[in-house]
């Protein structure tokens, strides 16, 4: 007989409750305000992540014989969404425990294990990750940062571009292409590269979104990286080993979604049952409710597939549909959800004291970020519907 599938539950359970109303309450004492200060200070939110980490929140997907809750996606992906509700911003929870954290698990050696992820688990030790380029976008399979063997180690050159959380990283996990001695270009190699390795340039891009996280380029000229920095057992586990860590970013993605949508949306309803013209409140009238009530379908509607992808993911089942459908779904009703709290707050959703213009910038990424909308539908036509490819 084969294994049983894996199961989705609906209920939340005691301990999820539990782990959700404590993030929240973390959280709620820092909020959008602290964000800001951050973004306007240009510094890392590390107070926030340190009084989650202390909880012991950011690890709670890893093995617990590595310090871990043991939890998987399905819970780190709530820990994610609450975050987001608060009105915080922590793209290194997305980066260094979900894509980092979960290559290592299932493709790093005995030592890189013992190594690096008690150090993520507890948050004392965050990675980044660096794949897109400027001229490869979402084609991973046209990335030309390269890696050469020389002495027995391995020499980066190459740009990586819209690199999140470097300023707070201690190493970074690049994606190179291997070179040979030809000059030609093989199957993606995976690096962990100290954030102070010499020939390595870091340049901040200056973002609309006022998160706390900032986005870099990265200049690799002639980087040495040590050979026990290449991730697995041999340099065949690269590809593999890279999709394996997409997914968790994409659920982790529609995690964040969601809990920006869930916040747009108790603004939105908070405002609308306040904010009386004509001797009602405006929440009364269909025009304002109906609309609010369709985001939250939407935003129901794409917190069960982002349930669901993470309990495919912990299950080692295939995931890529439904982490692809939950990135997509969430994105776009996180946009509607905001959008529709914009226009309920009337001129008041443009003022800056509301706090709606930041939640915008923030929603749309997920429109084009960590994948693109349209690379998702692509992929749902190849993939689920059997559709001619059409790039």
């Amino acid at each position: 007989m084969g294994s049983s599938p894996p199961a989705l539950p609906l209920v939340p359970t005691d301990e999820e409750a539990e782990v959700r109303a404590a993030v929240a309450g973390i959280c709620s004492r820092f909020g959008p305000d602290y964000i800001r200060r951050c973004n306007d200070e240009q510094r890392p939110p590390r107070e926030l992540w340190d009084a989650l980490a202390g909880k012991g929140y950011l690890g709670v997907n890893l093995p617990e014989r590595y310090g871990g809750g043991g939890h998987g996606m399905a819970l780190l992906q709530a820990v994610g969404e609450e975050i987001a509700a608060a009105g915080c911003s922590l793209l290194l929870i997305v980066v260094s425990p979900a894509i980092v954290g979960s290559i290592l698990v299932r493709h790093g050696t005995d030592e890189q294990r013992e190594r690096w992820l008690p150090g993520i688990a507890a948050g004392s030790t965050r990675i980044a990750f660096a794949i897109t380029e400027p001229d490869a976008g979402t084609n991973s399979h046209n990335l030309s940062t390269a890696a050469r063997r020389r002495n027995g180690n391995y020499v980066l050159r190459g740009t990586k571009h819209y690199i999140s959380g470097v300023e707070d990283a201690e190493a970074i996990l690049v994606i190179a292409r291997k070179r040979d001695e030809d000059g030609n270009l093989g199957l993606p190699l995976l690096l962990i590269v100290d954030v102070d390795a010499p020939g390595l340039e870091k340049q901040a891009i200056p973002m609309a979104v006022r998160g706390a996280d900032r986005q870099w380029q990265l200049y690799f000229d002639d980087v040495e990286v040590p050979a026990d920095r290449l991730v697995g057992e041999s340099e065949e586990v690269g590809l593999k080993a890279a999709f394996d860590g997409l997914n968790p970013e994409r659920i982790m993605g529609a995690a964040l979604s969601n809990g920006v949508g869930r916040r747009a949306l108790e603004l939105a309803s908070s405002y609308a049952r306040e904010r009386v013209v004509w001797s009602q409140p405006i929440g009364a009238h269909q025009g304002i409710s109906h609309p609010l009530a369709q985001a939250k379908i939407e935003l129901e509607l794409a917190r069960v597939m982002t349930q669901k992808a993470a309990g495919l993911y912990d299950a080692g089942a295939p995931a890529g549909e439904a982490a692809n459908m939950a990135k997509y779904a969430a994105a776009e009703a996180a946009i509607r959800c905001v959008d529709q709290a914009i226009q309920t707050h009337g001129g008041n959703g443009f003022a800056l004291e509301y706090g709606l213009t930041d939640m915008y910038w923030g929603a749309r990424v997920g429109r084009t970020a960590p994948v693109s909308r349209e690379m998702v539908l692509n992929y749902v036509a190849e993939h689920s519907l059997g559709l001619p490819r059409s790039y």
